[in-house]
């Protein structure tokens, strides 16, 4: 396994919002975390970047323990993350967004803008402008392009269709896709669109008030009543 992730405990304070959930994410997969608005989603990809501390738990990546390295170690490793609403530096340009997803190996870059303006063109034609004249779907592409220009071994994205609307939903998700067949990038994502998450998914867990409720294959999810009657609108 790329990541193993057991009994992750995470709160604020007295609040606990994660209450010990255990899961694994294989090289090469993409996998699904999906659950409502305040499951406790963004918050236990935080804490596996090193941005909010455990309460307990244990995290295994590449086989070595990280669950008390600091986020920037985390991040030389090869884990990268995503945020949610597309955070991206706004007043600087979309190539200026990039060198700093490299910061400090600016000599990378230029090996993978090829690449980058292969998967997103958008981003080579808007390549002077200012991040926050972007479009989101601009946007999230160059969050997610951000993140890739550094090698990740693992990707962390978080909500990646929050505030897109359906077409852009849709392009972005087939992004992702991409990159994990075709580029054999490994990612987990967790998503509040739970049928077009599944969607590109080869598995998923469900996280429901902070626990991991039902898990399985993303056709078995697909498939589940209880995921159908909750996330899916059947």
């Amino acid at each position: 396994m790329l990541l193993s992730v057991s009994n992750l405990r995470v709160a604020y304070g007295d609040i606990e919002a994660v209450h010990g959930i255990s899961f694994e994410v294989a090289q090469g997969e993409l996998v699904s975390i999906i659950g409502a608005n305040g499951a406790g989603k963004t918050t236990t990809l935080r804490a596996l970047m090193g941005l909010q501390p455990l309460r307990s738990g244990k995290i295994i990546f590449e086989g070595g323990d990280i669950t008390s390295l600091p986020a920037h170690k985390r991040s030389a490793l090869g884990i990268k993350i995503v945020p949610e609403r597309a955070r991206c530096f706004p007043q600087l340009s979309v190539y200026e967004n990039l060198k700093m997803g490299v910061y400090g190996m600016q000599s990378k870059l230029a090996g993978k803008l090829a690449m980058i303006y292969e998967l997103f063109p958008i981003l080579k034609e808007r390549s002077t402008q200012l991040a926050n004249t972007l479009s989101g779907g601009e946007q999230q592409q160059l969050a997610i392009a951000r993140a890739l220009v550094s090698d990740p071994k693992l990707l962390l994205v978080d909500e990646v269709s929050m505030g897109l609307m359906p077409k852009l939903t849709e392009q972005v998700f087939e992004v992702l896709r991409s990159l994990n067949r075709d580029k054999n990038i490994t990612i987990l994502l967790v998503e509040q669109n739970a049928l077009a998450s599944l969607r590109i998914s080869g598995r998923g867990y469900v996280l429901e008030t902070g626990q991991i409720n039902i898990s399985g294959s993303s056709a078995e999810l697909l498939a589940d009543r209880r995921v159908r009657e909750a996330y899916l609108g059947a």
